[in-house]
């Protein structure tokens, strides 16, 4: 029977050894640390704790770093903002990034976070179109601007860099635009004598998706990162996006990984919707290599009943199959 890789994210939620235990004995493969959240070395008592308990259930803990990459987050804000729709805020009080103050004119609109907030230019201020309560690095986009940036920062470089000490095996590039984002961290890797890793290509804006082609021969596999995807298009034209780049990938022979909200309504309780339980049945049955959550494990209040209900819809899809 085909294997499905299934991965969490760390973080507080599950940073004690007992809670680590508890996925891995469920059937947790390995782990994905997202880098515009903290640094390899400040993560690597976490990531030893994650790797003696995948050893104290007798598997190993593959290690997944998601680089920063070209996407746009705001800064460190000294509290968090709860912004109310129907009121304006300056845009200082966001501590948005150059380049994303750079496109602000009158109409353009911004979505942070992933799409859960969305703000318009008006007058030099923002208006709140839907709101919520934003904290310090989350992600901020301009709609429909393509805004320039490197494929890889310093901090990226570093900690390609430092990979392989860490145990790192695998490195996710975020906000892949062409082939030649690729070959740059490819590069990357192979200066830093990491070029065994395996390189994961983040489709998550319309460039990506676009190039899809161009991009599957430079990576090991495709990420359909369907937060910021969504964010580039209407939602209801998200699933057949997912549908092109999975048909895409299974004629190539390409791996692929399905990622985002896959058990969102789970980082608050601890059942998920009967919607979600078909999204990751439907993402196998697709052909999935791995299936990953994210907020779920990382900051959510039920990372092991997490974990239980995406290993037990992943094996009743491939019994489907078989």
């Amino acid at each position: 029977m085909k294997r499905v890789m299934i991965y969490g994210t760390l973080g507080p939620s599950c940073a004690d050894r007992a809670t680590l235990e508890r996925m891995f004995s469920e059937g947790l493969c390995g782990m994905r640390l997202n880098l515009s959240h903290t640094t390899l070395e400040d993560a690597a008592p976490l990531i030893e704790r994650c790797r003696d308990a995948a050893n104290a259930c007798g598997t190993d803990c593959t290690l997944l770093i998601d680089l920063t990459g070209p996407e746009q987050r705001i800064g460190a804000l000294p509290s968090p903002l709860r912004l109310e729709a129907g009121t304006e805020i300056e845009p200082d009080r966001i501590l948005l990034p150059d380049a994303v103050r750079g496109a602000l004119t009158d109409g353009r609109e911004l979505l942070l976070d992933d799409g859960k907030i969305l703000l318009k230019v008006q007058n030099n201020r923002l208006q709140v179109l839907r709101g919520g309560v934003l904290e310090s690095r989350k992600s901020v986009a301009v709609c429909g601007v393509s805004l320039p940036s490197p494929a890889l920062t310093e901090t990226d470089r570093r900690h390609i860099r430092m990979a392989k000490r860490y145990g790192v095996t695998g490195v996710m590039q975020p906000f892949v635009r062409n082939a030649q984002d690729l070959k740059e961290v490819r590069a990357a890797l192979f200066e830093a004598g990491a070029d065994d890793l395996r390189l994961f290509a983040k489709v998550e804006n319309l460039d990506g998706l676009n190039r899809l082609d161009e991009l599957i021969p430079h990576c090991d596999e495709i990420v359909i990162a369907r937060g910021d995807l969504g964010n580039a298009m209407p939602l209801w034209e998200l699933p057949a996006a997912q549908k092109r780049i999975a048909a895409a990938c299974r004629a190539a022979g390409r791996d692929f990984t399905v990622v985002t909200q896959m058990l969102d309504s789970m980082t608050h309780r601890p059942v998920p919707t009967r919607a979600e339980v078909s999204d990751v049945f439907n993402a196998v049955l697709d052909g999935a290599a791995s299936v990953m959550v994210t907020g779920e494990t990382a900051t959510g209040d039920y990372p092991v009943e997490v974990i239980r209900y995406l290993v037990n819809t992943v094996r009743e899809a491939l019994e489907f199959q078989a």
